[in-house]
């Protein structure tokens, strides 16, 4: 099996856990992975620390971690051959950019690099009520390639902590980007 090159960006969004469940599950990965690349907003690492009462996000030496504005980054050119982009979670203003073709920064700039390649790019966007506007940027990434996974958790495999909740929504990524966990399967 050849192994994966994985880009992981975290936004500003509410919604941390899903993001550490993410890279924590990503962890224990080494023999789907190769390769996970990790850019995070000045947002993010402030909505952590808010949410999750940590700076965990430095605990990970597995990964390596980008500025967002490190346009020199490996995933910033096609030619590097990341095969899936995980934005998690996607707040609408970056969804907006990426819907646009806007690249503003390093997450958005990877995001029109994996789209333009034609490889796998998931934005687990976390927002509600929808406007209009969200609606038709969700429909412009879709049209364009792109999977759109809201973080909405689900409930039928009876999960009792937050972690487990919030993996519901993870190891639902992890199956739309081809990776193999071991997760609840409904009707197994």
């Amino acid at each position: 099996m050849m192994k994966r090159k994985i880009v992981v960006a975290v936004t500003g969004a509410s919604g941390s856990l899903y993001a550490k469940v993410l890279l924590d599950k990503l962890e224990q990965m080494g023999d789907q992975v190769s390769h996970v690349g990790v850019v995070m907003s000045d947002n993010a690492k402030d909505v952590w620390r808010f949410e999750l009462e940590n700076e965990a996000y430095r605990d990970y030496k597995d990964f390596t971690f980008y500025s967002k504005h490190d346009f020199m980054s490996p995933f910033a050119s096609g030619s590097a051959n990341y095969d899936t982009m995980v934005v998690c979670p996607c707040s609408m203003g970056t969804l907006a950019r990426i819907a646009n073709g806007t690249s503003s920064d390093l997450t958005t700039r990877a995001a029109d690099v994996i789209l333009k390649e034609r490889r796998k790019l998931i934005l687990v966007t976390r927002e509600t009520p929808l406007s209009l506007i969200h609606i038709n940027n969700m429909a412009s990434v879709t049209q364009a390639g792109g999977i759109i996974c809201p973080a909405s958790p689900s409930f039928y495999s009876l999960p009792k902590t937050m972690e487990e909740l919030a993996a519901t929504v993870v190891d639902r990524i992890f199956s739309l980007a081809d990776l193999k966990i071991d997760s609840y399967r409904w009707g197994e």
